[in-house]
C-alpha cells in the first residue's frame, strides 16, 4: 500500500519513524454529468470571476475571506513559518482508556506502518505496551496544512491510528430530541428486548453493499445491451405507528421467521412431545377407574386411593384380586363376630338357669325350716295348757 505521509511517532524520548497508510476506502460507484443531448461530457473549468478566464493549477493559490468579502491571500511560505512541532511527528501527549473516546469523534483511519529496520523494536514496544495497558493513545499530529488529533490502537499486530474531530467540532444536539414527554411502558421494552435477541448479532464482515451490487448489474446489462427495466417498487412513506405495541410483536414474528427460530422451534417441538406423552398415558389409563383421595368432613380419616392405572387390564386385574381379598377377610370376621355373639348368648342362658334353681333350692329349704319350727312350737303350747 502507498504511503501518504512520512514522519517519527514521539513517545517520550523514543522516537518511531513510521509511514501512514490509508486504512479505509470508497467502494461507492460515482457518476460523471453528461450532456442529455448527445452524452458528452460537462466539465467544470476554474475561471477567475475578474477576467473571466480559464486558470491553470500553477496559477491557482489560497486566500482567506473575510465576513466583508475581501480575500487575504496566503502563501505556503506563509503557512510554513508557523511553528508547527507535529509537522513531521505524531505526537503522544497521553493513555486514555478507550470509553473515553466518543465515537462521534472518529474521522478517517490510517494504519502506522514502521520505516526501515530500526523502527521495528521501538515500534513493537508502543504497541505490546498498548496492548498491556488496554488503553488507547491521544496524540497531535499535522496533515494537509493543519493539526489534527488522533488515537492510536492496536488492530491485530498493527498500531492504527484515527483521526479523531477537536472536542468543539461537535455540535451540541439541541432541538433534536422529541419535544413532548413520553412514557413508554414495560410491556413495550419487554416487546423491544425480546426483538433485540431476536436479531441477535451479526458479523459484520459478512455485511455488504446490496445497492452497489444492483447499480453494478444494470450496468453491465445496460452495456451488453440486454437491460429490461422493471416497474419500480415504491415504497409506503413512513407514518406515525398507531399501534407500537402491535408493530413490535409483528417485528417479533417477522424476526424469528427470517432467522429460522431454530431455538424458538425446538422448545415447541419439545412442548409438543410433552403434551402428546401426556394424552397417551391418559389414554392408556382410560379403563381402570382411579378415585381421588377426599377428606371427610368432621373426621380426621382419609379414604383409600386406588391404585394407579399402569396398563388397563393389568391394572384392572389387581383392583379385582384386592377387592375379592379384602371381602373374603371382611366375610371371616363377621362369621367371627357372629360365633363370639353365639357363644356368649349360651353362657348368658345357663348363667340365668344356674342362677334360678339356686334361687328355688333357697326358697324351698326356707320353707322346710319354718315347717319344723311350727312343729316344734305345737307341742310346748299343749304342755302349758
Amino acid at each position: 500500500m502507498r504511503s501518504i505521509w512520512n514522519g517519527a511517532i514521539s513517545f517520550g524520548l523514543v522516537s518511531i519513524p513510521i509511514k501512514l497508510v490509508n486504512a479505509t476506502e470508497s467502494h461507492s460507484i460515482s457518476f460523471r454529468q453528461i450532456h442529455l443531448a448527445d452524452g458528452g461530457r460537462i466539465r467544470y473549468r476554474k475561471v477567475c470571476e475578474l477576467d473571466g478566464e480559464e486558470v491553470s493549477g500553477a496559477e491557482i493559490g489560497k486566500g482567506y475571506e473575510e465576513a466583508d468579502g475581501s480575500v487575504i491571500p496566503i502563501t505556503e511560505e506563509d503557512l510554513a513559518q508557523l511553528p508547527l512541532a507535529t509537522a513531521r511527528t505524531i505526537e503522544i501527549m497521553s493513555f486514555v482508556p478507550a470509553e473515553e473516546i466518543d465515537p462521534l469523534q472518529m474521522d478517517a483511519a490510517y494504519y502506522l506502518a514502521a520505516n526501515g529496520a530500526t523502527a521495528a523494536k521501538p515500534y513493537t514496544l508502543l504497541r505490546e505496551a498498548l496492548k498491556r495497558s488496554r488503553k488507547v493513545a491521544i496524540a497531535k499530529f499535522a496533515l494537509r496544512g493543519r493539526e489534527r488529533l488522533g488515537m492510536l490502537r492496536v488492530v491485530d499486530d498493527v498500531i492504527a491510528m484515527h483521526g479523531l474531530l477537536w472536542p468543539d467540532e461537535i455540535r451540541v444536539p439541541e432541538g433534536v430530541a422529541p419535544d413532548a414527554e413520553v412514557t413508554v411502558r414495560d410491556a413495550e421494552l419487554d416487546l423491544a428486548d425480546a426483538l433485540m435477541a431476536t436479531l441477535g448479532e451479526v458479523e459484520l464482515e459478512s455485511l455488504h453493499d446490496d445497492y452497489r451490487d444492483a447499480v453494478e448489474a444494470m450496468i453491465a446489462a445496460k452495456a451488453g445491451g440486454a437491460f429490461e427495466p422493471a416497474e419500480a417498487t415504491v415504497e409506503p412513506a413512513g407514518g406515525q405507528v398507531i399501534d407500537l405495541m402491535a408493530a413490535l410483536e409483528k417485528s417479533v414474528r417477522a424476526a424469528k421467521a427470517s432467522r429460522g427460530a431454530a431455538g424458538v422451534a425446538a422448545d415447541a417441538d419439545s412442548q409438543a412431545d410433552a403434551d402428546a406423552d401426556a394424552d397417551a398415558g391418559a389414554g392408556a389409563g382410560a379403563g381402570a377407574e382411579v378415585t381421588p383421595m377426599r377428606r371427610r368432613s368432621g373426621t380426621g380419616r382419609k379414604t383409600a386411593a386406588a391404585p394407579k392405572a399402569v396398563g388397563g387390564k393389568k391394572s384392572t386385574a389387581t383392583s379385582a384380586k384386592k377387592t375379592a381379598s379384602a371381602a373374603s377377610k371382611k366375610k371371616t370376621a363377621t362369621t367371627a363376630r357372629s360365633g363370639t355373639a353365639k357363644s356368649g348368648a349360651a353362657k348368658s342362658g345357663t348363667t340365668k338357669s344356674t342362677s334360678t334353681a339356686s334361687a328355688k333350692k333357697a326358697a324351698a329349704k326356707k320353707s322346710g325350716t319354718a315347717a319344723g319350727a311350727k312343729k316344734a312350737a305345737a307341742p310346748r303350747k299343749r304342755a302349758s295348757a
